[in-house]
């Protein structure tokens, strides 16, 4: 599914309206009846508070509040601005709304928000119709102290296409912002909803179809995408039944160090549950026998190590007899960073010719050298979290969190990889300009090991076939489906990575048609 920023939506609006003949006030009917039937489904008996502003999204709570009324609810519009201020398709709205009898009541100043405090108190549900997607400025005046008085009823709170004081792009807060329960938004998702913190405060996000066209919401011209159970649908294909262990590749793994060895143990059985046919795990030599009575199904070899225990440019010829056979490569969970292990990166990455996941310690031994890892032709997926993004672009990790679409956009352009930009709604980057963002996942994953669980995943698709965009998103989808299924067995709290690996396959399958 495509999502858009303010821009976007703008110019989808317009081509509606232009291209196809259909006008303002219709869009504005159907989003208004899509708020009032959401409304009716998730408010209990009692009166229905509509905050509008002066734009069209207030046209949108007059069109509801006339829904509202038809439907035999209470409702009353607390207008933010003089009746006679509205224009266009809004103020045409607003005066159907007051021809029929329904109340308005104009809240201009802190005394009118005081006047009206008692009968809004009393309301079963709010909406929030302030503003729209077109918000840029910081929110003041009596707009802000509507949307704190909103938030500070405790009621359920409906916001109109985005919760106002929410940047419809970025997702930042302009000052203030309504925290609501459910955003009904207008015919696709807004960045602003999927990005954080704008994410905390849409609550559920309910997309209504307001008659846009369904080719002007899916042009290949919008580059961003939300992950859905439908693309993974897709991706997934069944095992033939001629298959064997080979069919379905082979990942080797180079991670580990002293004290590190369950890093590289759970990216190598993250890949067997993922799919891959065989895991190889590579380790400096000392740590082999941990790794054997660790693993089972997986293999492992002890490699050539430096003085430091480490795995380094003096394990490479030892690599280099692993590589034949071998469909992709994950290279650097719990491996520490070092001129070593950026030494023996540089020298797989010129010899290789499989996809490979640089993880963790692969990507801080380059640092803000990362540029260095790029090859004409050769397959890399980064997978950073947005610590190890701020090292590898020289910011800090606040700047990332700030603008985590133009830091993964950043990074892909440097390197030329498919970037996996971990966190709270992971984003994958790819080198075509597309952005795909992962709506799965919970607090709970933010714990040790998760990280390797998804390099190991990421490499057993890639080991499998999958292209590096279809292995990111799917490894990425499902890892947070998983910790989305451990919390509902255990909740978040205690959440550990090996948690999430009994999930995987169990997921994996729902998702591919066996007939």
């Amino acid at each position: 599914m495509k999502a858009a920023d303010s821009e976007t939506i703008r110019k989808v609006d317009k081509a509606a309206l232009e291209r196809y003949g259909l006008t303002g006030l219709q869009l504005m009917e159907n989003a208004g009846r899509g708020v009032a039937e959401i409304a009716l489904k998730e408010a209990a008996p009692g009166r229905v508070a509509i905050f509008a502003g002066r734009g069209n999204n207030g046209g949108d709570g007059y069109v509801a509040a006339r829904h509202l009324r038809n439907s035999g609810r209470d409702a009353v519009v607390y207008s933010l601005c003089r009746i006679e201020e509205l224009s266009g398709d809004a103020a045409t709205n607003a005066w159907v709304w007051r021809k029929m009898g329904g109340e308005v009541r104009e809240v201009l100043s802190s005394a009118d928000l005081d006047s009206a405090a008692s009968s809004i108190r009393h309301s079963a549900i709010i909406v929030d119709a302030i503003f729209g997607t077109g918000l840029k400025t910081e929110v003041s005046g009596i707009h802000a102290s509507a949307i704190e008085s909103i938030n500070s009823l405790g009621k359920k709170t409906i916001a109109v296409d985005v919760p106002s004081g929410i940047d419809a792009t970025t997702g930042n807060v302009l000052g203030s912002a309504v925290r609501a329960d459910i955003t009904a938004t207008m015919a696709m998702p807004k960045l602003g909803l999927l990005l954080y913190p704008g994410r905390t405060y849409a609550g559920r996000v309910e997309v209504i179809d307001i008659g846009v066209p369904h080719e002007l919401l899916e042009d290949g011209g919008i580059r961003w995408n939300v992950l859905t159970g439908a693309d993974i649908r897709k991706t997934l294909r069944p095992r033939r039944p001629e298959s064997h262990k080979s069919t379905h590749g082979h990942l080797l793994v180079l991670a580990g160090s002293p004290g590190m060895t369950g890093a590289a143990y759970m990216a190598a059985v993250s890949a067997m549950r993922a799919g891959a046919g065989l895991a190889t795990v590579g380790v400096p030599e000392r740590l082999n026998d941990i790794i054997e009575a660790k693993t089972t199904e997986v293999m492992s070899l002890g490699l050539p190590e430096t003085r430091e225990g480490t795995l380094g440019g003096v394990s490479f010829e030892a690599i280099k007899k692993l590589l034949p056979g071998k469909t992709a490569v994950v290279v650097g969970p719990g491996m520490r960073s070092s001129d070593e292990a950026r030494r023996l990166i540089e020298m797989l990455l010129h010899e290789v010719r499989v996809p490979v996941v640089i993880d963790a310690d692969g990507l801080n031994s380059f640092g803000p050298g990362i540029a260095a890892v790029k090859r004409e032709g050769l397959d890399i997926v980064l997978t950073p979290h947005p610590g190890e993004m701020a090292r590898l672009l020289g910011r800090s990790a606040a700047e990332v969190q700030s603008d985590r679409i133009g830091a993964a956009e950043e990074l892909t352009r440097l390197t030329g990889a498919t970037v996996v930009l971990k966190g709270a709604g992971t984003l994958i980057a790819v080198p075509s300009g597309e952005i795909f963002i992962n709506p799965t996942g919970n607090p709970g994953l933010a714990t040790a090991g998760t990280g390797d669980v998804l390099a190991g995943m990421l490499g057993g698709l890639l080991a499998q076939g999958y292209s590096p965009v279809q292995a990111a998103c799917t490894a990425s989808y499902i890892h947070g489906l998983a910790g989305d299924e451990v919390k509902r067995a255990q909740g978040e709290l205690g959440m550990m990575a090996m948690d999430l690996v009994p999930e995987i396959p169990r997921l994996m399958n729902s998702f591919i048609d066996h007939a």
